[in-house]
């Protein structure tokens, strides 16, 4: 489809331009992860379960290159987290296709109680299931978190520790994995006790990159959700490229209700009864509530305006040209929908829009995306 076309061409543009500037600057692979990923290649083998953590919005993408060089590792654990920001049609496909690559799925929200302990139910009972196939005599078991930069490892590993905790009704002071919006913070390895008879251990580990990224479309998703820093790349590309997607999928269509053309038309009934004393009260409470600057309203102003952006657009999207002229007009009319000051000057104006609008996208509040798509190969059940 030519619309598949263009969003891969802005993708390629963003992730060219993103490891342009790695090259240029301090890029995604530091020194401490490369001493990480040798204390993680020693402890792999050692390790009874490996729980791999993947972002649900890319979860291809975010794939743990490392244990490609581990082929002889038995099943391991497929954690499919921030399914709360992914497209819930395609989580389904999602565990199908990695049950198919002989691995265990399984979904999460890291910042939702009952799912994390939905996850402590179901690494027990696969410890469980371990203990019993082979005979395990030992009274410890180790379980390896792995995975990209800021896929929520560490918020998994809090969470499951506390819940374990309190379930096998021990006292003592918790330990507290490391956690931050920003990518690259756990620094050690780290174990945290989930459980009892046997006793479960997590090994909390720092998040790794490859070295190297050769594919553009992958360096752009991988930067988009975050797990490589922003700083590498302006926020208004990122922006853009969030737009180029939002403006591909159906999900405007939903904020029709928050479009200001029923704004429009109120002011003009307003007007037709100006000489009222009950419109004049009106009037006033709607300037008042126009004033009310909290952020679900902030929200459904960014949506509306997108909504009406995109619906007065007479361009052909499926050209990329078209597509560049939307995407400036939203960022444009999305000044005043994020109430940023005048006179700030263009790139000021650009960096403030692309931060918040980065934001709610993370954050799930323009809807839910997954940006793999699932490979051909993936056998549906008859």
């Amino acid at each position: 489809m030519a619309t598949a076309s263009t969003a891969s061409r802005i993708t390629r543009k963003i992730g060219i331009a993103v490891k342009k500037a790695a090259s240029r600057k301090k890029g995604w692979y530091d020194l401490h992860m490369a001493a990480a990923s040798g204390a993680i290649a020693q402890r792999l083998p050692l390790v009874d379960l490996v729980a791999e953590i993947r972002d649900a919005r890319i979860p291809l993408s975010s794939e743990y290159e490392l244990l490609r060089d581990f082929p002889a590792l038995s099943k391991r654990i497929v954690v499919m987290n921030k399914i709360d920001l992914a497209d819930q049609t395609q989580v389904k496909g999602w565990m199908r296709y990695f049950e198919q690559q002989n691995c265990i799925p399984y979904g999460v929200n890291s910042h939702n109680k009952d799912s994390v302990k939905g996850l402590l139910n179901f690494i027990q009972a696969q410890v469980r299931g371990l203990c019993k196939a082979n005979h395990h005599a030992s009274e410890t078991i180790t379980i390896m978190l792995v995975g990209i930069p800021n896929v929520g490892k560490s918020a998994l590993a809090n969470s499951l520790h506390q819940m374990g905790r309190i379930s096998a009704a021990e006292k003592g002071r918790l330990k507290h994995a490391t956690v931050s919006p920003q990518p690259g913070e756990t620094k050690d390895i780290s174990s945290f006790k989930i459980g009892s008879h046997p006793n479960i251990y997590l090994l909390d580990t720092p998040g790794i990159l490859p070295c190297m990224i050769h594919d553009a479309e992958l360096c752009s998703k991988l930067v988009l959700t975050g797990a490589i820093r922003d700083g590498l790349i302006e926020q208004k590309e990122l922006a853009r490229y969030f737009l180029a997607i939002l403006n591909l999928s159906d999900q405007y269509k939903k904020w029709a209700k928050f479009s200001a053309n029923e704004d429009r038309l109120l002011s003009f009934i307003e007007h037709k009864e100006e000489g009222s004393i009950s419109s004049k009260l009106e009037m006033r409470q709607k300037k008042q509530h126009m004033m009310d600057h909290t952020q679900d309203l902030i929200v459904n102003d960014v949506r509306g305006t997108i909504f009406d952006t995109i619906s007065c657009f007479d361009g052909d999207i499926e050209l990329e040209e078209d597509m560049i002229k939307l995407m400036e007009a939203e960022l444009v009319a999305l000044r005043d929908a994020f109430r940023v000051p005048q006179g700030l000057g263009e790139y000021v104006y650009n960096r403030v829009v692309g931060v918040k609008l980065l934001d709610l996208y993370r954050s799930g509040r323009l809807g839910h995306y997954t940006l793999d798509t699932l490979p051909l190969t993936l056998h549906h059940p008859l």
